[in-house]
């Protein structure tokens, strides 16, 4: 009787097991296994489940830009990691190839012309802010102090160089090809009746080789990243009624996601606004569309 009652108690205990293993695996109602989807969330996003946002960006003042960021969209379900680089090729290869989810580094005419030379379909998300292009010099004061036959450094990137040259030609120094526009480069320089010599670099080299020139013409981020501030240091900057803006941009496919229009209101909400003016003193300048 006892080997008897041992062996129905054991078969108990089985069922009750067996019983409790199948109730922890149904699912809810809704066939998500116990996740309620978050109203408005497209692309499977449920309640509570965070999305990754890599964005590639250049250190000054891109990563600070977004790194501000941060706390903002976490509470929108978004973990936002800003991928540095320090040249302008990488982040538009890696968004293409979906190493990257956005890029935050460029103006609109450089994507342009990006795509253009690589057949890439990259589209902008959002107009962020200006980034005033300034002419800097370690052997001048100001501008009338350049000698004839001087040495000007300019960015070797088809719009950048372009940027540069237009500005010269602003202040006088030099006569363009007006119908070339922004992709003028050196060959379109009609006048240059002070015998200026050209040198064309990486932009990211320009601010280590102002001692080695008379004067360069400097993307702002990099003049940042080397301590110059475009509105006390530079010999002439841009005005504001630059069309150089910096923009998000992304790839069509995901272009209207909600992470992605998640970072894009919060990146022109007062807030950014207010941390643009307050921390770059109008060395970058907000400009929303």
């Amino acid at each position: 009787m006892r080997n008897h009652s041992t062996k129905m108690l054991v078969l108990i205990l089985l069922t009750l097991m067996l019983a409790a293993c199948g109730n922890n695996g149904a699912s809810n109602d809704n066939g998500t296994g116990g996740a309620t989807p978050s109203p408005g969330t497209e692309g499977g996003q449920t309640e509570g489940e965070t999305v990754k946002l890599k964005v590639g960006v250049s250190p000054v003042p891109h990563a600070a830009i977004l790194n501000h960021l941060i706390p903002v969209l976490k509470e929108q379900g978004v973990t936002l990691e800003a991928v540095e680089f320090n040249d302008y090729i990488q982040p538009n290869v890696q968004l293409y190839e979906k190493q990257l989810d956005a890029n935050f580094f460029q103006h609109e005419p450089y994507l342009v012309q990006f795509n253009k030379d690589r057949g890439y379909d990259l589209v902008k998300a959002a107009n962020v802010h200006i980034e005033p292009f300034g002419v800097y010099s370690h052997k001048i004061k100001t501008i009338e102090e350049l000698k004839d036959g001087a040495k000007i450094a300019i960015p070797n990137d088809p719009t950048n160089g372009g940027r540069s040259l237009i500005l010269l030609a602003q202040h006088g120094l030099i006569e363009l090809d007006e119908s070339v526009g922004v992709e003028a480069t050196v060959s379109d320089i009609q006048h240059n009746p002070r015998g200026f010599k050209f040198v064309e670099l990486e932009a990211a080299t320009l601010p280590r080789v102002l001692n080695e020139v008379d004067i360069a013409a400097i993307n702002t981020n990099f003049a940042l990243e080397a301590d110059l501030n475009p509105t006390e240091d530079a010999l002439f900057i841009e005005d504001k009624d630059s069309p150089y803006v910096n923009i998000l941009a992304v790839r069509a496919d995901n272009k209207d996601s909600d992470a992605i229009q998640k970072l894009v209101q919060a990146l022109k909400s007062p807030e950014i606004e207010t941390f643009i003016n307050d921390t770059y003193k109008g060395a970058v300048i907000p400009a929303f569309d």
